[in-house]
């Protein structure tokens, strides 16, 4: 069966980096109506390895844009949250994602 997200919302939960590449910072400052500066500056941080920004994340380790109704940047989330799951994911992802649930009973 293939990946269908359901926008349960767990990888974003996921405590760790949120990778911004090429245009990103400018795409989600545009969506937000700020300056590229300000979003940079106000909601982003140097990854650990110090090769990318990173989306700021709230204290819990869950990703700053993620709401009560899901992603609140979701038309232009960054390329690291679209290629979630078959690109990167976390160790047993499979058990917290409501569609990895699925995607797991179904291959069972």
């Amino acid at each position: 069966m293939a990946f269908v997200c359901l926008r349960c919302g767990a990888c974003c939960r996921w405590e760790g980096a949120v990778k911004l590449i090429g245009d990103e910072p400018d795409k989600i400052a545009e969506f937000l109506n700020m300056s590229v500066e300000e979003f940079i500056g106000l909601h982003t941080t140097i990854t650990p390895d110090r090769q990318h920004l990173s989306l700021l994340s709230k204290p819990d380790g869950s990703c700053e844009y993620l709401g009560d109704g899901g992603c609140l940047i979701n038309p232009v989330k960054p390329l690291q949250c679209r290629e979630f799951p078959e690109k990167w994911n976390f160790p047993g992802w499979q058990n917290e994602c409501a569609a990895g649930k699925l995607t797991v009973k179904d291959n069972a």
